[in-house]
């Protein structure tokens, strides 16, 4: 599974290698190997699993590692360049798209939650979305917040909506094809938006998860705490947050940048003292 060619390597985008499953879809296969071997083990038929469980070092035990390590990869996101790209490729996309696009990063929004916006969900007054419970992963409702040029998309999306549609509540985004016409988005109406966009701009890594990724490093990047992104970003689990906090190295990096100039400084007048006479 790790080495055999893989037939769609082509649209793989997170293996460098372009052979091999994923680690996650080999994790998901071993532990279906496991569990039939733990019924052979239950029935009599096998006096032992072969496929070894992972130990935590807890109480003082020796850890032991599964038959497969597990690989935590930090989510993609695109550099200043890349957004760019996306941002000047998406200008060609019509107005819904490109309020999605605005809603998906200030929001921080899956794609579930994305296409599942009622016209009610907003508080434009505040720029506030107010994501009920049904339509997040974590089954909890939040608030998310938007910008003036969101803001200014969403105003221009609803009187083309209402010119399209005339004046009807539920879903925002709406089917413009003759087959769904008038119809509310489905989840693979956005997938097909952001793979086009990611063909256009030349960033093949682009995907509807990216947005949410982007917006979250950004937060943590301005200074907001674990506990501010996790609550903005629905997460049950910090250690998911977390992995953003790592991506946003950036300012950490132009620190280091800044301290190491100014020991620099200090050790060339240090250094200067030599060449006085004494």
């Amino acid at each position: 599974m790790l080495e055999r060619p893989n037939p769609r390597a082509a649209k793989v985008v997170h293996l460098d290698s372009g052979a091999g499953l994923a680690n996650a879809t080999i994790q998901q296969r071993v532990v279906a190997v496991r569990s039939f071997y733990d019924f052979l083990v239950e029935d009599g038929l096998r006096e032992r699993n072969p496929v070894r469980r992972g130990q935590s070092g807890r109480g003082g035990r020796r850890p032991k590692q599964g038959l497969v390590r597990r690989v935590e990869q930090a989510p993609w996101i695109p550099n200043e360049t890349g957004w760019q790209a996306v941002l000047d490729a998406a200008h060609a996309m019509p107005l819904r798209n490109r309020l999605m696009l605005a809603l998906a990063y200030d929001g921080a929004l899956r794609r579930e939650e994305l296409v599942q916006l009622d016209v009610g969900d907003f508080e434009p007054a505040y720029r506030l979305i107010h994501l009920r419970a049904a339509t997040t992963k974590s089954k909890r409702s939040r608030e998310v917040a938007y910008g003036d040029a969101t803001s200014q998309l969403f105003a221009a999306y609803l009187s083309e909506r209402r010119t399209l549609f005339g004046r009807i509540d539920g879903p925002l985004l709406r089917s413009v094809s003759r087959r769904n016409y008038g119809a509310g988005l489905g989840l693979s109406s956005w997938s097909k938006v952001v793979e086009g966009l990611a063909d256009k701009a030349g960033v093949s890594r682009l995907s509807t998860h990216t947005f949410r990724h982007l917006r979250l490093t950004d937060l943590a990047r301005a200074g907001w705490t674990i506990d501010q992104i996790a609550l903005y970003a629905g997460h049950r689990d910090l250690s998911t947050t977390m992995r953003y906090i790592h991506l946003s190295g950036r300012e950490l990096a132009a620190k280091l940048h800044r301290a190491a100039a100014s020991i620099q400084i200090d050790r060339e007048r240090l250094l200067a003292t030599l060449t006085e006479q004494r």
